[in-house]
């Protein structure tokens, strides 16, 4: 196969993970005879620096002619100015909603050598595999926040149409009769407008999906329950808001926030994959971030975007392999543990990605 990856090494510690993400992917290429093309294009702070905006018409260019994105990081302390009129985030949320990718999937897995970094009890999280499907282009975040007056009231809207909330469930029920056959909208009905509607449309979606089990759960239930019985998931599905925070909360789950991938999809093929942390501009450029959620993010470009499960696979197979070997970087290391850095990390999983007919069993 042949295919244009557009590499977003953003900012922080993002061109360092994003090396490390493109290296598996090499890897992979050499292994399965693929050709995978490799262009780099300018997103967030990095963009403003030379460009003055943080998602350049060049950078959109690029991503709508290529196959498949892989992004690291945007946003740090150098343009971390709340009032200001064009931040790094923009890029990325201006990514989203041009090309429409709506869908965004978290998996939250724990590795059963990490069982010991969750902050959680080993009994509880031992076991936990989940995935958060969160809407992407809706909600607040995309509403018209305005300040009105000089009192100092703010308005910031919700806005969810029929359509938004159907066709992410869609995407939802989908996914889990590839998994479990379990669906978890989570909402707050009992409260908000864009709630109770969308509870309506995803019980009607749900008729379409008489082999999927689902069930509705506040978001603060929800909440609640991630913490005191996190395996008891299989697909959680939500609005934007609620998701970004409930994904954050679920990272703990895992032991560490650089654990965690990510994909953002639209109605075609196009996807982009980037790992749930921030650029971590308090370690950028000493070896130090972990590279594993933008390698597994890299995974899920394969199956997602390219149809590449068995390679997708042999990532993910190589990452539980140098776990067990007790390779960590600093946020998940562990007394009896060998640490190293992102490089090396990314290295380590590189050298085990192998084609499965060279495996031995």
């Amino acid at each position: 196969m042949k295919a244009r990856i557009a590499v977003l090494p953003g900012d922080g510690i993002g061109p360092e993970v994003a090396a490390e993400g493109v290296k598996v992917l090499k890897k992979v290429a050499e292994a399965y005879g693929h050709d995978f093309v490799f262009q780099e294009a300018l997103i967030g702070g990095a963009a403003m620096d030379v460009t003055g905006s943080p998602l350049p018409d060049e950078t959109l260019r690029l991503c709508r002619e290529s196959d498949a994105i892989l992004l690291a990081a945007v946003g740090g302390p150098r343009w971390d100015d709340p009032a200001a009129n064009v931040r790094p985030e923009q890029g990325l949320l201006g990514l989203r909603k041009e090309l429409d990718l709506f869908a965004n999937l978290r998996p939250v897995r724990l590795y059963p050598p990490l069982l010991h970094t969750s902050p959680i009890k080993p009994d509880i999280v031992a076991g936990t595999d989940l995935l958060v499907v969160r809407e992407l282009t809706g909600d607040v975040y995309f509403g018209q926040p305005r300040i009105e007056g000089h009192d100092g009231r703010a308005v910031d809207t919700m806005v969810y149409t029929a359509a938004e909330v159907e066709r992410v469930a869609h995407v939802a029920f989908r996914l889990a009769r590839r998994r479990r056959g379990k669906v978890t909208s989570v909402d707050k009905a009992n409260v908000l407008a864009c709630s109770r509607l969308w509870r309506r449309v995803v019980t009607t979606v749900a008729t379409a999906y008489p082999d999927v089990q689902y069930e509705h759960m506040l978001v603060d239930a929800c909440a609640m329950h991630l913490i005191r019985r996190p395996t008891s998931f299989d697909v959680i599905l939500t609005g934007n808001l609620f998701g970004d925070i409930l994904t954050d909360e679920a990272s703990m789950l895992a032991g560490s926030l650089g654990m965690l991938p990510s994909a953002s999809l639209g109605g075609g093929s196009l996807g982009l994959y980037e790992p749930v942390h921030g650029s971590a501009p308090d370690i950028a450029g000493q070896n130090m971030a972990n590279p594993i959620a933008t390698i597994l993010s890299a995974a899920m470009l394969l199956r997602c975007s390219l149809g590449l499960e068995e390679e997708a696979q042999a990532i993910e197979d190589a990452v539980q392999a140098v776990l067990e070997e007790g390779y960590r970087t600093r946020d998940i290391g562990g007394e009896g543990t060998t640490l190293v850095g992102t490089r090396e990390m990314g290295s380590l999983i590189a050298d085990r990605v192998t084609h499965s007919e060279w495996r031995i069993e």
